[in-house]
């Protein structure tokens, strides 16, 4: 089973568990973080720069700023459930070519971001991101575009709610946990879940455009999910299908059109 698959599982199966109120074991075991590398600062690529953002709770989250030319506009980038935020310099290096500057977030307790992880905590880090942003990156939220991959697509959509942002770009997004658990054969543990990792609520306060991109042989969140999410937003909006795709793979399977509908959704969207 591939990492990525094998960690949702462990993800989706754990928030089960919710329905206990087992707080602590959800927070212990729901994420899947890296925190061994020291990533030396000469293992940054010139464009990138480490900084810390601090919650309103007092957590500091390691996080990269990628500027590879001056640009008005910037993505702010949330990741997905394994891993850290170094991990992903290389997809946040591909994402300025989009036309944009870029922060990609670390989450409390993922690289050497302090704090641990829990659903609560990670939309704290996504509203101390967008601050962030603002008043220390000199960005108005009208030149700031959301990008949520995966479980990111839960904080991305989280801190969009009832703001006007240029926009908002969702990776293979997720409808609900109780949703992905249905996918891989449960029946009766949806039932107990509730409301926990839930996009679809969100979905009505989304007031900024929205790209879906989504691969149409996902075998962790499938291609469905993101259709649904599609389908109920009133917003201008684009869904891109990668056929082929599978869960962590899109911008290999098909680079030409994965990073073109997002240059194309940054340039239609960006204000002037």
């Amino acid at each position: 089973m591939c990492r990525a698959l094998k960690c949702y599982f462990v993800f989706v199966c754990v928030f089960f568990l919710s329905g206990c109120g087992c707080e602590a074991i959800i927070n212990r075991t729901a994420f899947d973080p890296v925190t061994t590398n020291a990533h030396a600062v000469q293992d940054i690529p010139a464009a990138a720069r480490e900084v810390y953002i601090e919650t309103e709770d007092h957590v500091r989250l390691q996080s990269f700023f990628v500027s590879g030319r001056p640009s008005s506009r910037l993505i702010i980038y949330f990741h997905g459930n394994a891993g850290n935020i170094h991990e992903r310099l290389p997809e946040l290096q591909n994402l300025s070519k989009a036309g944009a500057n870029v922060l990609g977030v670390g989450y409390r307790g993922y690289g050497k971001s302090t704090g641990k992880p829990s659903e609560a905590g990670i939309y704290r880090d996504g509203r101390a991101a967008v601050k962030y942003a603002m008043e220390n990156l000199g960005y108005a939220k009208d030149k700031i575009f959301l990008c949520g991959r995966s479980l990111g697509s839960v904080v991305a959509l989280e801190t969009a709610r009832n703001n006007n942002f240029a926009g908002v770009i969702l990776v293979t997004p997720l409808t609900s946990g109780a949703d992905v658990l249905r996918a891989h054969g449960y029946t009766i543990a949806p039932l107990l879940v509730g409301d926990v990792i839930d996009n679809m609520k969100k979905l009505p306060e989304i007031v900024s455009p929205v790209l879906v991109i989504h691969g149409d042989k996902d075998e962790v969140v499938p291609w469905a999910m993101g259709e649904k999410i599609y389908a109920a937003l009133h917003v201008p909006k684009k869904m891109v299908t990668i056929n082929g795709g599978a869960h962590s793979d899109l911008e290999f399977v098909d680079s030409y059109l994965y990073h073109r509908s997002i240059a194309e959704f940054i340039r239609a969207y960006s204000s002037h």
